[in-house]
């Protein structure tokens, strides 16, 4: 064949289809290095103690263009409790507070999504801690979605209040006509999650060979 002839026949070639972006998923998966499940109690009514929980995990279903059809399931390790004192971890883990010998895990479950504001919901769900399901209400601000050449995150910032005693947490000390420790216990969790992938089925292998 004469070369003009066959550069011409490349040039009229179509290019290969380039792979098309993978479909989203709206499933999220928790990046644990980026997030945080943070708590804060009065101490004696005039200070502030602050402590985080080290392991737990959430799964988040999430399509932001209909944010009401979200929803989260998150279990918390309650053993891995840390304030920065060992003591006082040791005393919170004890039957006299979150007895996590026999109920390890706190858990949530969402029951109701509500859009509340820009870039704000309103996530409604079940909160169960030493064996006792409340209902609560977290305030959740948007961080938004980012692509990356890992996939895609999202974040969020949700806040709630809650009260020790509705949960059976009723233990306390009265030192010089204050408590030791408050009854409200304000929680924040900084959220950061990965899209799960779908996986893409193999593809066929050549024989290499002739019919």
């Amino acid at each position: 064949m004469k070369p003009l002839l066959l550069l011409a026949l490349l040039q009229a070639a179509p290019a290969a289809p380039s792979p098309a972006p993978p479909a989203p998923t709206y499933k999220w998966s928790a990046d644990p290095s980026h997030s945080a499940v943070g708590f804060r109690v009065r101490h004696l009514g005039i200070a502030w103690v602050n402590g985080t929980f080290r392991k737990w995990t959430a799964e988040l279903s999430y399509d932001p263009a209909n944010p009401e059809n979200a929803a989260v399931i998150a279990t918390i390790q309650a053993a891995s409790i840390d304030t920065g004192n060992e003591r006082r971890d040791n005393d919170l883990r004890s039957a006299d507070y979150l007895a996590t010998d026999t109920f390890p895990e706190i858990t949530f479950v969402s029951r109701e999504v509500e859009r509340a504001g820009e870039g704000r919901l309103r996530i409604t769900g079940d909160l169960t801690m030493r064996g006792v399901t409340r209902p609560v209400v977290l305030e959740a601000d948007v961080g938004g979605i980012l692509a990356t050449a890992r996939g895609r995150r999202t974040a969020f910032t949700a806040t709630t209040t809650i009260k020790r005693q509705d949960f059976g947490v009723v233990f306390n000390r009265i030192v010089e006509g204050a408590q030791v420790v408050g009854d409200d216990v304000r929680i924040t969790i900084d959220f950061e999650a990965v899209e799960q992938r779908q996986e893409r089925p193999p593809e066929p292998k050549s024989s290499g060979g002739r019919p």
